[in-house]
């Protein structure tokens, strides 16, 4: 995956690569020739006492290695460029990828393990990418160049290296055949720790009122420990790899001295020459060393690499049509809802959720949906923006399959308020203009007016530019509702979902705000999930769900009087004489 990654992100920067690769190829080499100038300077300026040869070959040395600071300047300048942007091409066809998920796959993955694999992964391939470009391009360079050269200086002490190179490659396979686990491990128990900092974190309020926050900070002390071990383990496989490396280093130089001296010695060698083989055994060693951080590097590459692999390539359950059917023209036909013969059934479930559910909602006509906890009202309104698609049977607007329809058409169509309604940082200005971007100031007080949330909103400090805190925590739960109610009336579709919207609203409120939407919604249809019976009985139609199958469908009265299940709704909340 990771290979997959470099060829289908690396393409854009092309140009970069190919600078980076001839800059570093010119900087290797001139590196590699500074030794050998430097010998000639010994055995033929030094040791003969010749002032002119050693000043020239000492401008020539200086000329080269200005050469080899630009190229290196140049190279890393060209490499950062294309890593980084890498990463951030990387993150954003995560970010598109995740953009694309149904709940279905939402859940499958889970909040927590997205965002590391958004962050901490795409870093650490990130960080593969600009060490190449740093250190990888450069080292295989420099290891042939290097031999090429020691060989050239002397042949026989060249032997050494039939023994040093082998031992390195020894080493740094088993330490590095070791760590790839421990990185896959490493990795899962960082998606643990951002799962229990995410929970904690907003489920603060439920710790601090059941008095449990010894528990749960014996829970992050073993999700940490657990991480501390693995990272443990890896650091210590890791110190292990340096010290090796160095060792060989350190021994192979004594034997170029040892041998190198008797050569000297007997004649066979001058000491320029020795100095020069000295330096490439350093270079060619020092290539085997970046490649060694290579090796630390690359096998945690090589996981995060396929952690991104595995969301890029999980593919959405919710399609976008091939050939989009249009809606029809006719504003009335955009808001008439038909369920037909409706099921959903998540994956491996052994019962589906939602079973043989028909439901027609027209516009000018509110259709409530009332029933126990647990008998599939919200995943029957889920169904409509396709949040998840059904297994079997059809939702259809206006005649047409929402399936079959453009999702942006069928999004316009929409107003929806969820169960749990959702603030985004930034202004009460900013939340309102997801229902429609850019829509005048007078249409987002007309919404606040209808959502009865006018009044509040003119008292905050800055009015429709209040700031508002991520989730809307710097207001209180009946005020996001009705923030929420606002951002979908901002938008004027065609059919309103409203899944449990009242809830946290006082009755004299929640009467208020569906008085104010009658004329609103005219010309819509609205669909309203609801557990509080004061909320729906006035509705044209309400449907009974059971266990996920339709029981009961007719006005208040006519369940009241026919429906059992409806009848044990109604008066575990109200009297008889109330409900009457």
């Amino acid at each position: 995956m990771l290979v997959r990654l470099l060829k289908e992100h690396l393409r854009p920067y092309a140009a970069a690569v190919t600078a980076v690769v001839v800059l570093q190829l010119v900087q290797t080499l001139a590196t590699l020739y500074l030794p050998s100038l430097n010998a000639r300077i010994i055995d033929d300026g030094v040791v003969q006492g010749d002032t002119d040869e050693i000043l020239r070959l000492g401008g020539v040395m200086l000329s080269i290695s200005l050469l080899q600071v630009v190229c290196a300047v140049a190279a890393v300048w060209f490499g950062a460029k294309a890593a980084m942007g890498f990463g951030r091409d990387v993150r954003a066809r995560l970010f598109r990828t995740v953009q694309g998920f149904s709940a279905r796959e939402m859940g499958q993955f889970g909040a927590p393990t997205l965002i590391t694999r958004t962050t901490n992964d795409v870093q650490q391939v990130q960080m593969v990418v600009l060490m190449t470009f740093t250190f990888v391009i450069m080292a295989p360079i420099m290891l042939v160049g290097g031999v090429v050269m020691a060989l050239q200086e002397d042949p026989g002490l060249s032997l050494i290296l039939l023994v040093a190179v082998p031992a390195l490659a020894i080493v740094i396979g088993l330490v590095v055949s070791r760590m790839i686990p421990y990185f896959r491990v490493m990795q899962t128990r960082i998606d643990a720790i951002n799962r229990v900092m995410r929970e904690q974190i907003t489920g603060i309020r439920v710790v601090r009122a059941f008095v449990r926050e010894q528990q749960e900070t014996r829970r992050f002390d073993e999700a940490n420990q657990a991480l501390f071990l693995t990272s443990l383990r890896t650091g210590q496989l890791m110190a292990l790899m340096f010290p090796a490396v160095m060792l060989v280093l350190n021994l192979t130089s004594t034997g170029v001295i040892w041998f190198g001296g008797h050569r000297v010695d007997s004649g066979a060698m001058q000491i320029g020459q020795l100095t020069a083989f000295l330096s490439y055994i350093a270079y060619i060693l020092m290539a085997v060393m970046m490649s060694t951080m290579m090796f630390v590097l690359f096998p945690r590459a090589i996981v995060a690499a396929g952690r991104i692999g595995e969301v890029v390539d999980t593919p959405t359950s919710v399609l976008p049509p091939v050939a989009p059917v249009p809606l029809p023209e006719d504003a009335a036909a955009r808001g008439h809802l038909e369920l037909r013969d409706v099921e959903f059934r998540y994956p491996g479930a052994e019962k589906p959720v939602l079973q043989h559910v028909d439901l027609v909602a027209e516009p000018g006509r509110t259709t409530a949906i009332i029933g126990s906890t647990g008998s599939g009202k919200t995943t029957l309104v889920d169904l409509v923006p396709r949040l998840y698609d059904v297994t079997d049977g059809a939702v259809l607007i206006g005649g047409v399959d929402v399936r079959d329809i453009d999702p942006l058409e069928l999004g316009a169509q929409i107003g929806l308020v969820p169960q749990k309604p959702y603030l985004f940082a930034g202004t009460v200005r900013s939340n309102l203009e997801y229902g429609m971007p850019g829509a005048p100031e007078e249409e987002l007080w007309r919404a606040l007016e209808i959502a009865q949330a006018r009044s509040f909103v003119e008292k905050m400090p800055g009015g429709l530019d209040a700031p508002i805190a991520q989730g809307g925590t710097n207001v209180s739960g009946g005020q996001r509702q009705r923030l929420a109610i606002a951002r979908a009336l901002v938008r004027r579709p065609r059919i309103y979902l409203f899944d449990d919207s009242f809830s946290a609203l006082d009755y004299a409120t929640d009467a208020a705000l569906r008085a104010a939407l009658v004329p609103e919604t005219r010309d819509a249809a609205v669909l309203v999930v609801a557990q509080r019976v004061a909320t729906i009985r006035h509705a044209d139609v309400i449907v009974v769900l059971e266990d996920g199958q339709v029981v009961g469908r007719g006005t208040h009265a006519e369940l009241l009087a026919t429906n059992e299940t409806y009848q044990e709704i109604v008066y575990s909340q109200i009297s008889e004489e109330e409900a009457a």
